[in-house]
C-alpha cells in the first residue's frame, strides 16, 4: 500500500499534467501519475485526435513515459478528473497496467475524492488477460 505522502505527491503530479491536456473533441482534461518501484513518478496527460483511436488516455502516457525511459517496474498508477466521483481508468489502460503488473490504482478527482483500489479489484478479469496470452503462446511454442 502507497504511503499518504507518495499518494499526495502523485495526485499532485497528476493534477499538474491535467493542465497540459489536449482534449478539444471530449473537452475532458485528465492527468495522470506512474510511480515506478524506484520512486520515479511520471506525469501523463490525456491527448486526443480526431481519428478517436489514436487518442491516448493520461494513464498509459504517464506509464508509456516510463517505459520509454527503460522503466518496467511500476509501484501505482493515479488518475484525476473534474468529475463528480473519482476518476475510473478505462479498459485499455487497466490492461497496460496489467501487462506491467501495476499493483495500485489511485482514482481522485478536483474536489479531493480519493478511492484507492488493487488492479485486482478494479478489472478482476484483466490481470489474467496477458497471463493466458503468454501461456498460450509457450504451449504453442513447445
Amino acid at each position: 500500500m502507497i504511503n499518504e505522502e507518495i499518494a499526495d505527491a502523485m495526485i499532485r503530479m497528476a493534477k499538474e499534467a491535467r493542465l497540459r491536456a489536449y482534449g478539444p473533441y471530449s473537452k475532458a482534461s485528465v492527468g495522470a501519475c506512474a510511480l515506478t518501484s524506484d520512486g520515479t513518478l511520471y506525469g501523463g496527460c490525456n491527448i486526443e485526435n480526431a481519428s478517436y483511436g489514436l487518442s491516448c488516455c493520461a494513464e498509459r502516457v504517464a506509464v508509456y513515459k516510463a517505459v520509454a525511459d527503460s522503466k518496467r517496474e511500476f509501484d501505482a498508477v493515479a488518475v484525476v478528473a473534474d468529475t463528480e466521483e473519482p476518476f475510473v481508468p478505462c479498459g485499455a489502460c487497466c490492461q497496460v497496467m496489467a501487462e506491467f503488473q501495476i499493483p495500485e490504482i489511485i482514482m481522485a478527482n478536483l474536489k479531493g475524492d480519493i478511492r484507492v483500489l488493487t488492479l485486482q479489484e478494479l478489472a478482476p478479469y484483466v490481470v489474467t488477460m496477458g497471463t493466458n496470452k503468454r501461456q498460450c503462446c509457450e504451449e504453442e511454442e513447445e
